[in-house]
């Protein structure tokens, strides 16, 4: 029996189409620029994100690093959430690879940060304080079950940066994820913005890759800083095929993930021994509390994997779940059977 795969969205297997452009892409080197796969890629996605220039990257997380260390010098500060994706599963590199120091302000339940935690965090210009620089937000937001930060919270912060003198990156992973829930253009949500760090490998489904975007002088130094951190790729275009499917076939169809969401959230919540809030789903992320005195975290793990389901463990009794191409309503309602199965022992 193949396993309904819920850890998340990075499971995903790439589409017939996908494979058939891995095995097309025309390619060259793209450390010398000239693939043109890779080329195309990165303008479709500067253009579906309303920046100038955009830079294909191995993952996410050297999306972010690469992003952070081209804004910040040694010793300069970076505001972000203290559930922020940068800060809790990126193995530290921005302070083990920039040097940078680290000032975290508390997250929201909605996924963003307080206007006045952040005008609060902002160090003032004395010789013995760190230079704030960088402010880190996250859409859709990880931790925050997969909350869609709004156009307008967005803006807001990027005002109140430019009136303080910072730039703001934005961590959006699962940014597609965010345009479609709130029904709005991906340009909506990076008005304002210096970076941004797009996923091609969670939502969208593609094998492998992200990319950054900014204005052509941000990715410039960008391309030098990825270099740096040994992610010229040659000929990626392999890679950039399989994005470039993506973006054109894959983003629409992310309303069925979160429709599959919610349906797998309200039938959480009707059963015993288990917590979920499924007003809190807006996009394919949830998140479950197993209530005590039944099992301990490994042997709900055990029991669901037994039946043929697998979820992530993020805390104590607490589970993570990603709806994801793959993954249909049948499949929801099998996992839903599984948990009840298990529940009632």
């Amino acid at each position: 029996m193949a396993a309904i795969d819920l850890r998340s969205d990075t499971v995903t297997l790439p589409t017939a189409a996908m494979r058939e452009a891995i095995s097309r892409a025309e390619l060259g080197d793209d450390v010398f620029s000239e693939d043109p796969t890779i080329n195309r890629l990165e303008a479709m996605m500067a253009e579906r994100t309303g920046m100038e220039a955009g830079l294909l990257v191995a993952s996410g997380t050297m999306g972010n690093i690469t992003s952070l260390l081209t804004h910040c010098g040694r010793g300069e500060e970076v505001i972000l959430g203290d559930s922020a994706h940068i800060f809790l599963n990126e193995a530290g590199g921005l302070s083990a690879l920039g040097g940078m120091v680290v000032h975290t302000i508390p997250n929201q339940p909605d996924g963003t940060l307080r206007l006045e935690d952040i005008e609060g965090a902002i160090r003032a210009d004395n010789i013995h304080f760190p230079r704030t620089r960088l402010v880190c937000l996250e859409n859709t937001h990880n931790r925050c079950s997969g909350a869609a930060l709004t156009p307008e919270y967005t803006a807001a912060v990027t005002a109140l940066a430019k009136r303080r003198g910072l730039l703001v990156h934005l961590d959006g992973a699962r940014l597609f994820n965010a345009a479609v829930a709130l029904g709005v253009d991906c340009r909506e949500l990076t008005q304002g913005i210096d970076s941004v760090n797009v996923c091609l490998s969670k939502g969208l489904a593609a094998p492998v890759g992200s990319v950054i975007c900014g204005n052509r002088a941000f990715i410039a130094r960008a391309r030098r800083t990825r270099k740096m951190l040994g992610g010229g790729m040659r000929q990626a275009g392999i890679i950039a095929a399989a994005g470039i499917v993506a973006l054109e076939q894959m983003v629409d169809r992310l309303a069925e993930d979160h429709a599959n969401a919610r349906r797998l959230a309200a039938g959480i919540a009707a059963i015993a021994g288990l917590a979920t809030d499924p007003a809190r789903v807006q996009t394919n992320i949830l998140y479950c509390d197993l209530r005590p005195g039944r099992f301990s975290d490994q042997e709900f793990l055990d029991r669901l994997a037994q039946k043929g389901l697998r979820v992530s463990h993020t805390g104590p009794a607490r589970f993570r779940m990603l709806t994801h191409w793959g993954i249909s309503a049948a499949d929801i309602d099998a996992a839903l059977a599984i948990l009840a199965a298990v529940m009632k022992g």
